[in-house]
């Protein structure tokens, strides 16, 4: 039984940081993997917990920085936040849908599912778009972070 709950946490725990912003898979996968699952499992439950946020963030995002625009400080935080996105997805714009899919896939720092998720909100692209386009970028990036992983662990051994 004890084995089972401690199962349980190690996945949650992996679920919550593949959640998490900043971290997403390139922190989650790695993380399973020392906690000892292999790989796969680690990319699957990383991609699950990568998922999660997605729709909130889709449909949440814009009412949250309408409110908070109210505010100057906020003001000022949401606007570096929103000009730091475009910046970094300038190419994403001209591509729409093939440019959110390679914003989310290719899994380097400042991009992912938070970083698609924000930018698909401030171009306004519609969820029935956005959404499978970026869990399409998500599961692409888990796949090249489990080829990195699997490589990793076969160099290890």
């Amino acid at each position: 039984m004890w084995e089972l709950i401690d199962l349980l946490k190690r996945e949650l725990a992996v679920i919550i940081v593949g959640a998490t912003p900043i971290f997403e898979l390139r922190g989650a996968i790695p993380l399973g993997v020392s906690m000892g699952f292999t790989p796969i499992q680690s990319t699957i439950l990383s991609i699950i917990g990568n998922i999660l946020p997605i729709p909130f963030l889709l449909l949440l995002l814009k009412p949250i920085f309408k409110f908070l625009r109210r505010y100057d400080k906020f003001d000022k935080i949401i606007e570096w936040i929103e000009n730091r996105t475009l910046r970094r997805s300038k190419r994403m714009k001209k591509y729409t849908l093939l440019g959110l899919y390679l914003l989310v896939a290719v899994p380097l720092p400042t991009t992912g599912a938070y970083t698609g998720s924000l930018a698909a909100s401030l171009f306004n692209i519609r969820f029935k778009f956005a959404f499978p386009t970026i869990v399409a970028g998500v599961i692409t990036a888990g796949i090249i972070m489990y080829i990195l992983s699997s490589i990793g662990v076969m160099v290890l051994v």
